[in-house]
């Protein structure tokens, strides 16, 4: 049977020089990093450090508090935009509660719209919410009864106008039973066709009343 002495020798001579390689690295790496100190030059008083001099900071005031000019944003901000959006104030005052001939739930109301033809119908609910104020309108079209909200406010309606008023005050705030057919009021398109007959009629005696107060007027070149 072969001996490993043959073998073995050859591991520990390595052994030995990976050994003596890592403690010359280590040598000089101490040597590196090793740090003289300077040498001393000059006199004592150029080295000591002057001493620190407290400077007047320029202080600026506070900027002005938001919380201070607006005490209610969410209020402020809803009325600007009914300002812009109802410069007269002629929605605002239709719709008040504080107005006594403000339009109510029951009455027959016509929104006239920019972008598409005008809608009438009996009011069966006002939700006030600032900004977000809207009507619910009932009518009956083609036998078939059409709800449809409208934003008093929105840029798309150009003008609420009242048709006719409710007789007698509702107890209620939303007149939801007239959903049933025993109090559905049914089209109110003969109500709305009448209504716009009474406004031609007074325009047109208005016109007239105008052209007679003025005179005939005279026609140059004729005799």
């Amino acid at each position: 049977m072969a001996s490993l002495t043959p073998t073995l020798r050859p591991l520990a001579c390595w052994k030995s020089i990976l050994r003596h390689t890592r403690q010359q690295k280590a040598a000089t790496r101490s040597l590196t990093t090793f740090r003289k100190p300077k040498p001393f030059t000059g006199p004592i008083a150029d080295q000591v450090p002057t001493p620190h001099v407290n400077r007047k900071l320029k202080v600026l005031p506070p900027p002005p508090s938001v919380a201070a000019l607006y005490k209610e944003p969410i209020k402020d901000l809803t009325e600007d935009q009914i300002r812009v959006l109802d410069p007269t104030g002629a929605r605002t005052r239709l719709f008040s509660k504080t107005n006594t001939e403000a339009a109510k739930v029951g009455d027959v109301l016509l929104v006239r719209l920019k972008n598409g033809d005008p809608f009438a119908g009996v009011c069966i609910n006002i939700r006030r919410r600032g900004i977000d104020t809207g009507i619910l309108l009932r009518n009956e079209l083609t036998r078939v009864g059409v709800e449809m909200w409208f934003k008093i406010y929105s840029p798309n309606v150009e003008g609420v106008e009242v048709v006719q008023r409710r007789a007698k005050r509702a107890r209620r705030a939303r007149l939801t039973y007239m959903r049933k057919p025993k109090h559905d009021m049914g089209s109110v398109q003969s109500i709305v066709a009448a209504y716009q007959r009474t406004r031609v009629g007074a325009r047109t005696s208005n016109a007239n009343d105008e052209g007679k107060k003025g005179g005939k007027r005279k026609v140059k070149g004729k005799k």
